[in-house]
């Protein structure tokens, strides 16, 4: 069925894919911000400005209510919590078993709560090149976007605000390359999507024009798609218009200093970075001071060493309250974070995140389709079924490495055809693509996986 809704919207003219990209936004939209949308906003806003010990109250309430919830409802950790006693005691959160994503991966049927049917799917990709799919309950998403939604009000933000989004999504045809128009536009909800698909010296000066033409209040998305737009920017004395962007919302990425400062320098405006992730992370996210803070209404987050005892700075362990379809308890995201002992002036009282390490923005380089971000990299396991690991290796230009660990009762070679089109969605038809199957993939010194290790100096 998706085929078919996809051959559909390729042989649309540009007009009508703008509609059909409006229609399915309705659609979403309805599921984001149902009932329980506005009580959770109110929810959250109301308690903005609680004590910290308040605050960890509703923590620790929280906590008991979804432990006894998935202890009754999935049977991976029913079977998991059999042998601790009063597991939905924060107090005896040591004593649960910490999870990894391949674990999880693994027990998916098991570990979820609802039939997929009842809720709503997120397929992951996945920056450490593994694939999940997830299913939240309608409750969850709904209770996710009231707590970015309240984020992002912070600076001025409301759902239908003129907004340039920079996201996964690969929505242009080859007539639109042919015409350098990379943007599809939602005109219900005044969003227009930029490609991410085609950042290249070729065509960037088209992507600032129109930006500047479409004067958007809000950016949103990769912040290395955004980078790039404004590094041109830069270098080629284009000015863009002051007082145009009230502010920046990245995701999906880590946001260095340098990032930071080139876009905010270029349009002009403040960013304000915000933490979660596809398999449903808790939140951490930006005050008006620039100070990260866990919100901890969101969930349980455990900052661990090597040996899993507490520390200020080492791997972060999560526990999310708005999970209940496919909870995530003591689940280890792979990312590396440092807690300060400040207190902030800014009137939120959650704790204070010093510095988020982890998903690098790392890139594969196309001549034909410029840079491609880890974002639309990791996105290539969408629909690709038997792949426990990938990694994409590039020395030079015109050709990329591609390293796959895989099960072998299940990837084949449709699964192969899927993942190779994928692929060449984002890198182009010119790059040489080499696939090689390997028994395991080797991680870094530092534990990391990394899905891209690209030696080019570009």
């Amino acid at each position: 069925m998706d085929n078919i809704k996809d051959k559909i919207y390729d042989r649309s003219p540009h007009i009508i894919q703008n509609i059909i990209i409006s229609l399915f936004n309705i659609i979403s939209y309805k599921k984001r911000y149902g009932s329980f949308y506005k009580s959770y906003r109110k929810q959250y806003l109301e308690n903005r400005n609680l004590s910290l010990d308040e605050l960890k109250k509703i923590q620790k309430a929280k906590y008991k209510l979804f432990i006894q919830y998935v202890n009754k409802n999935s049977k991976f950790y029913n079977e998991l919590f059999s042998n601790i006693e009063t597991p939905e005691e924060l107090d005896n959160i040591q004593q649960l078993p910490i999870l990894n994503k391949e674990t999880l991966r693994k027990n998916i049927n098991q570990t979820y709560t609802i039939n997929k049917k009842n809720g709503v799917i997120s397929k992951t990709g996945g920056t450490t090149g593994k694939s999940l799919e997830v299913i939240y309950t309608h409750k969850d998403v709904q209770e996710r976007f009231a707590i970015l939604d309240n984020f992002r009000n912070n600076f001025g933000y409301n759902l239908g605000e003129k907004t340039a989004w920079f996201s996964g999504k690969n929505l242009l045809s080859k007539n639109d390359v042919k015409k350098n128009r990379f943007w599809k536009t939602d005109n219900i909800y005044n969003v227009r999507y930029y490609s991410t698909f085609h950042i290249h010296n070729n065509y960037l000066e088209f992507y600032i024009k129109n930006l500047i033409l479409y004067k958007p209040k809000y950016m949103v998305g990769f912040p290395s798609t955004m980078y790039e737009i404004a590094k041109y920017g830069i270098k080629n004395n284009i000015e863009f218009p002051p007082k145009t962007i009230i502010a920046i919302f990245p995701t999906a990425e880590t946001i260095t200093d340098d990032i930071r400062k080139v876009l905010e320098g270029y349009f002009k405006t403040n960013l304000y970075n915000q933490y979660a992730s596809s398999e449903g992370a808790p939140f951490i996210t930006e005050c008006k001071n620039k100070k990260l803070h866990l919100e901890l209404q969101s969930g349980v987050f455990e900052v661990l060493n090597k040996n899993d005892q507490p520390v200020n700075k080492g791997r972060l362990v999560v526990t999310s309250f708005n999970t209940h379809g496919t909870p995530l308890i003591r689940y280890d995201i792979g990312d590396t974070i440092e807690i300060s002992e400040d207190l902030c002036t800014c009137g939120n009282n959650n704790p204070i995140v010093k510095q988020i390490l982890g998903r690098v923005s790392d890139f594969i380089y196309s001549e034909e389709m410029g840079k491609i971000n880890l974002g639309n990299i990791s996105n290539c396991l969408k629909g690709v079924h038997g792949v426990i690991k990938f990694q994409i290796h590039q020395k030079v230009p015109d050709k990329i490495l591609v390293l796959i660990e895989k099960e072998n009762l299940i990837f084949d070679k449709k699964n192969e055809a899927i993942f190779i089109k994928n692929l060449r969605d984002r890198l182009g038809s010119k790059i040489t693509i080499e696939i090689k199957y390997v028994d395991f993939i080797e991680v870094e010194k530092s534990g990391k996986f990394r899905i891209v290790k690209n030696t080019l100096n570009i």
